[in-house]
């Protein structure tokens, strides 16, 4: 028996960070997110955003590396969203990823309960600059 724990916070983007997960479909959409990691080996121990992206904390289990988790929630969660009637869904390429070390894990989970609120003051853009520059790398732009 193999015993990981590896805690990832991954964000990625909607394709042009287009607002495409309404009010109705977000719950789901993460409740759905949540399923897919469970059936992949993985727990969610948290999953939230905004309209035009969303933010995972996942522990990874002893199965998957985070480009194949990743890889994972994306393609089944966007075949998921295209099932919807009226919706042309896709995620952006590419995503943020950090490891997460268990002190942490309140307060990783306690911003991205929080995502509505802390973007009021902040665009999608701007948190993920500064999700970059705190992991020491370089804005894209």
């Amino acid at each position: 028996m193999s015993y990981v724990s590896n805690h990832v916070h991954i964000v990625f983007s909607t394709t042009s960070r287009l607002k495409l997960i309404g009010d109705d479909l977000r719950p789901k959409l993460w409740a759905y997110m949540a399923g897919i990691a469970k059936n992949h080996g993985m727990h969610a121990v948290a999953i939230g955003g905004i309209e035009d992206h969303v933010h995972a904390l996942i522990n990874l289990g002893p199965n998957l590396g985070i480009s194949k988790a990743v890889q994972v929630l994306k393609a089944n969660s966007s075949r998921w969203m295209n099932e919807h009637p009226g919706v042309r869904f896709e995620w952006q390429e590419g995503y943020f990823a950090c490891s997460v070390s268990r002190s942490q894990l309140g307060a990783v989970r306690r911003y991205i309960a929080n995502q509505s609120e802390h973007h009021h003051r902040m665009s999608s853009a701007e948190e993920f600059d500064l999700l970059l520059k705190r992991h020491g790398f370089d804005s894209p732009q």
